[in-house]
């Protein structure tokens, strides 16, 4: 007899294997997060929850969830997110954990324990309407790119190089003038002991939270708003824990010479600042990400200026960083530091599309953060999925060398990702047919890629 192995069984092969093991980790999670509610109701309600979350409804609320869990009516849904009793913040960090773990033993799997771990911190908004809804009000919204009204929550994604990420963390943010108001706080189902924080020191709060487990963070990043806040530098510092944090170039440090300099003065003056050395930033979709570094050292000897230079337009961006005392300061560590802060903006993309993390249909505090940790758990089963089945099903075609280089004949297939784990949980779909579709697609992102790759290539020639 002869055996002949295909591409398409492979696929169909995934499709069970993911299915099945993402099926595996929503159980363990379920399972962990049951001592965190008083009533097995509402547990087994949120189950239903989280399925319904992965299951590409068009539109996540109390009628679409409840529908597609069996329900008669939304009231089960809504009393499990404003009524029930089950500790909100207590299930968050089972989330964390679960996370945390499954990651590192996806990194141990593939025999990349060696990588950085980075706590991403970033705010993410969603659009609501009218003033009744727990920290809403007209405000810079990055999902809209501008002014509008609307919440926001911070966020922190644990990252491992090389890995994976999730999301382990969230505070909504809360004005305080509303906060301040008994009238509209009791209406918005503001706690008693709620106080103004604001974004940088609501990171704090998360940061106390992840170190308070024993989850180990190689390096905190950031943008301008955490870089900025000097009780959250202050914190990490305190506790040892390096960090690189952008700040804007109006910040004022001290140099090894002794000068007193904003960022952008002490960049101008630096010789070499404006030229720098072209490294990786690491891989994104379409290939490495190449700028020019270079870095200052400043008055004290565990702290330095990263300065970031896009080889386009030239435009400069500037990281404060902290390394502990023990722990290597280089150049290369620092640059791969901050370029790992990007898969938070991922972890937002997937948990929108795919999870409706902005489609909280609630207006009270203990809902909307209820609907958040609900989104995390059903992200977290998808992510750890994808990185334990990532080394097993990446059979890609070798990258473009040059920039004319003709595309292969077989471009391969990408690893399983996060979205492509959503489907197989959420479709009940033959092996068969979920085999073909998703072969199909992973086939031609896998082209899409090696292309976005040649043009990269091209486009590095031109700037050299």
């Amino acid at each position: 007899m002869q055996f002949v192995r295909t591409a398409h069984s492979e696929a169909a092969a995934a499709a069970r294997i993911g299915a099945r093991l993402g099926a595996r980790k929503r159980r363990e999670l379920l399972a962990g997060l049951e001592p965190c509610f008083a009533r097995t109701g509402p547990w087994l309600q949120a189950g239903k929850y989280v399925g319904a979350l992965v299951s590409g409804l068009p539109k996540r609320n109390g009628w679409t969830i409840a529908e597609h869990a069996g329900d008669r009516s939304p009231d089960r849904t809504q009393r499990l997110l404003n009524r029930a009793a089950w500790d909100t913040f207590a299930a968050m960090g089972v989330v964390r954990r679960f996370a945390v773990a499954g990651l590192a033993e996806a990194a141990r799997r593939g025999g990349r324990r060696g990588g950085l771990v980075i706590g991403a911190l970033d705010e993410t908004g969603q659009e609501k309407a009218g003033t009744a809804t727990a920290g809403v009000q007209r405000q810079y919204l990055g999902c809209a790119g501008k002014v509008a009204n609307g919440i926001n929550t911070v966020h922190l994604a644990y990252v491992r190089e090389h890995c994976g990420h999730a999301l382990i963390g969230a505070r909504q943010w809360i004005p305080r003038a509303q906060i301040e108001d008994p009238v509209r706080s009791a209406a918005m189902g503001l706690p008693p002991d709620l106080v103004f924080r604001t974004k940088g020191q609501l990171a704090v709060d998360i940061a106390a939270e992840v170190l308070a487990d024993g989850i180990a963070i190689d390096f905190f990043c950031g943008d301008e708003v955490y870089g900025s806040c000097t009780g959250l530098r202050t914190f990490l510092e305190d506790r040892g824990q390096g960090y690189v944090l952008r700040v804007p170039k109006t910040f004022r440090l001290t140099l090894a010479s002794g000068q007193r300099l904003t960022c952008a003065d002490a960049a101008s003056l630096a010789a070499g600042a404006r030229q720098g050395e072209v490294r990786s930033a690491g891989k994104g979709s379409k290939g490495e990400r190449w700028y020019a570094w270079s870095w200052l050292a400043t008055a004290s000897p565990r702290h330095c200026l990263l300065i970031r230079r896009h080889l386009r337009t030239g435009e400069l961006a500037y990281h404060y960083c902290h390394v502990p005392a023990g722990q290597p300061l280089t150049l290369t560590r620092l640059i791969r530091a901050a370029g790992l802060r990007w898969p938070v903006e991922e972890q937002f993309r997937a948990g929108k599309d795919c999870f409706g993390l902005d489609e909280s249909q609630v207006r009270l505090y203990t809902a909307i953060a209820r609907h958040t940790v609900l989104v995390m758990a059903a992200a977290a089963i998808c992510a750890i999925t994808a990185a334990l089945l990532k080394p097993a099903t990446s059979a890609r075609a070798p990258l473009p060398v040059r920039a004319g280089q003709p595309p292969p004949a077989d471009p391969g297939m990408i690893a399983l990702t996060v979205p492509e784990i959503a489907r197989l949980l959420s479709r009940p779909a033959s092996p068969d047919l979920a085999g073909h579709w998703l072969d199909w697609r992973r086939r031609h992102q896998a082209l899409a890629r090696w292309y976005h790759h040649r043009t990269r290539l091209a486009r590095q020639i031109e700037i050299s």
